[in-house]
């Protein structure tokens, strides 16, 4: 396996069964699921030259990732995913705002200044998130799938945590009255061209 094999992972397609199989069982998997970060990688991105410092910039390739699939990727210790929005994914996005504690992410903390919008994203399409939970980190569950799932009825998709339950959006918007506090993270972030993403490196001239 080469170097660049060995370093991301792409999140599997959706199994609605199995998905239903795993969240029965949440109660039993909540110590494993910062264990997620850990997924063997896959070929989707590489590093750049100065990703060989401790917490440099990561270089990563999109040019594959298609509408509605996630990657994810470490950057500085931490999961980051990579979710290719299709456009139902961000016109939906408004329909659960009422059901959300920080639909607007007045927090300036939870996102630099660029992706403070209702898509949280420099473009609609495409959306950069620190995974973990800000409840206690542990690495939710991708479910695009809209409908009613055990935790949620009225599910317009988006990230389940399997250690506490809390809930996100496909914005990372966290919904109320669950245990994380506040929406996920956007890191600093910044398109090379249409095919890379540098995660760690704000646009130029952007803050």
């Amino acid at each position: 396996m080469s170097d660049k094999q060995s370093l991301a992972s792409v999140e599997p397609k959706a199994d609605k069964g199995r998905r239903m199989l795993l969240l029965a069982g949440t109660g039993a998997v909540g110590a494993v699921g910062a264990g997620f970060a850990a997924w063997p990688f896959l070929a989707s991105w590489k590093p750049s030259a100065r990703a060989r410092v401790i917490g440099a910039p990561v270089e990563a390739y999109i040019g594959d990732l298609e509408l509605g699939q996630l990657i994810r990727l470490q950057w500085r210790g931490q999961t980051i995913g990579i979710l290719r929005r299709t456009e139902q994914m961000v016109e939906n996005l408004p329909e659960v705002n009422d059901q959300l504690s920080d639909p607007d992410s007045e927090n300036p903390e939870q996102q630099p200044p660029y992706a403070s919008n209702i898509h949280r994203s420099i473009k609609p399409e495409y959306l950069v998130l620190n995974m973990h939970c800000t409840h206690l980190g542990c690495v939710p569950e991708f479910i695009p799938e809209v409908g009613a799932q055990p935790f949620e009825q009225n599910w317009k998709g988006g990230f389940f945590c399997p250690c506490h339950k809390s809930k996100f959006d496909l914005a990372g918007r966290v919904y109320s009255g669950v245990p994380a506090p506040t929406n996920l993270i956007v890191p600093p972030y910044s398109f090379v061209d249409d095919e890379h993403v540098m995660i760690g490196m704000h646009p130029e001239g952007a803050v």
